[in-house]
């Protein structure tokens, strides 16, 4: 691979002689692919319905190297949130973040969605995630990617990080900031991005970057945990952004970390080379907010404690912010034939002719104003005099949890996500979750002997 003069220059100058052309031989060299199991789906482990999982990634939970010759992207099961294809390397920084069940979460510089679903993931389905892409076009690619992933408790909005951090002031338990940069870690896997490198990049990335950890620091509470990460390589936008940045914030401090497979980082930051691990490299720091403060899972307990009159304060602020908001649905007539096998989930909110179940832990009143794409699951849509339901509901659900379900065959799942009606035999009339290998693909509707397809147009998949 051919490098532009001024990089070679800068790189050498990271790495010292060995170094570079230990670095310029791995440029060469195939670069590895890694995918992650849908752990609500599948738990860690593959199957005989994912022969393309090789070897454990050791650093991510159910993560593995795609094996070499197969093409995972084309299987049914892809568009069926059971994996999630993502670059081996970009894996380390939610483990190094380490959310847990029943936490406040910010990704902030979200999209496509691997590092999302990931949190997700370790999240085990408790807290709430606050997932966000300035750019529109990209934040719409990231509610896809979390719909097709089956997420339930994620909000994604598309804000710059000032406004999201005066509505979220000290409000998360952990913050990830994966940063736009120079993108030097994609020169392998998309040599034409080096075309769109120049000297000047690190400089004006590492800029923009402060910017945004500025406005991070506000949004986590005090104890809480800051990751930041780039896929670029130079010092200016890596180490220098962390040590420019905690000049600025005394409140915060490098916290020492280890993940299996990968070099401790005891001074808190970890730089990850495509010659020195199996990916195509990363930079991660840990930052700790110094104090102490209740988490998510402990907010609850805290309002306990008010005082009765300041309860009451409170409570009427709520009362005022929720003024025009979505208002919960009387659902006793949500009972298409073919959905849920017991009652509908509790707390499902009717906004126009929408119904979906929000996620607790984030008040309607903090996201006015802001553009939001998701708020929490998108459950059906009121046609006529019955909800219709959506095909987020179908990709969130177990197919215990569908009244009925019906096992598709390889041939007509790919039918299927193509848009074809299927003849399935004599079934029961009504919406039935049709699955792969038990995994849930979408609503069909059984009418005339025939499964009329409900899988959404711009998800179909021709040829």
């Amino acid at each position: 691979m051919r490098l532009k003069e001024t990089y070679e220059r800068q790189m050498k100058s990271l790495l010292g002689e060995a170094g570079f052309f230990a670095y310029l031989r791995a440029m060469e060299a195939p670069f590895e692919r890694g995918l992650r199991m849908n752990l609500r789906l599948a738990g860690e482990a593959p199957s005989a319905a994912t022969p393309f999982c090789g070897e454990a990634i050791p650093w991510a939970r159910g993560a593995y190297f795609v094996r070499e010759g197969t093409r995972p992207g084309l299987s049914s099961l892809h568009e069926a949130g059971l994996f999630y294809l993502q670059e081996p390397s970009a894996m380390a920084p939610v483990s190094v973040l380490d959310p847990q069940p029943g936490e406040r979460v910010l990704d902030l510089c979200a999209a496509p969605g691997g590092k999302s679903t990931q949190i997700v993931d370790c999240m085990e389905g408790r807290g709430v995630l606050l997932t966000n892409e300035l750019i529109p076009s990209r934040a719409e690619i990231l509610s896809r990617n979390l719909e097709r992933m089956g997420v339930r408790n994620a909000v994604v909005t598309s804000a710059d990080a000032e406004a999201l951090a005066a509505r979220f002031p000290a409000f998360f338990d952990r913050v990830l900031v994966d940063a736009p940069c120079s993108g030097e870690g994609l020169f392998r896997r998309q040599p034409e991005a080096m075309e769109e490198w120049d000297e000047g990049a690190p400089a004006r990335c590492a800029a923009r970057q402060l910017d945004i950890l500025h406005e991070a620091a506000k949004m986590l509470r005090p104890g809480g945990v800051l990751v930041y990460s780039t896929c670029t390589f130079n010092r200016r936008e890596n180490e220098d952004v962390i040590e420019e940045f905690l000049r600025a914030h005394s409140e915060y401090a490098p916290e020492g970390f280890a993940l299996p497979g990968l070099p401790a980082a005891s001074a808190g930051m970890l730089h990850l080379f495509p010659h020195e691990i199996r990916g195509e490299g990363h930079f991660v720091a840990r930052l700790r907010r110094k104090g102490d403060a209740p988490g998510g899972a402990d907010l609850g307990k805290q309002a306990e404690r008010m005082e009765p009159s300041e309860r009451m304060k409170q409570a009427e602020r709520i009362r005022a912010s929720r003024r025009g908001m979505p208002r919960k649905a009387a659902l006793p007539e949500f009972s298409v034939p073919g959905v849920f096998a017991g009652d509908p989930p509790a707390g499902i909110v009717r906004e126009g002719n929408h119904l979906r179940l929000p996620p607790k832990g984030i008040g309607e009143e903090r996201l006015q104003g802001i553009r939001v794409l998701r708020k929490g699951l998108q459950i059906a849509t009121i046609c006529g005099r019955l909800p219709q339901p959506d095909h987020a509901l179908a990709m969130a659900m177990l197919k215990e949890e569908a009244a009925r379900s019906f096992e598709l065959t390889e041939e007509q799942a790919r039918l299927y996500q193509a848009g074809e009606a299927l003849s399935l035999g004599d079934l029961p009339a009504g919406f039935t979750l049709l699955c792969l290998h038990g995994k849930p693909l979408g609503w069909g509707k059984q009418a005339g002997g025939v499964m009329k397809n409900h899988y959404p147009k711009g998800l179909r998949r021709r040829g």
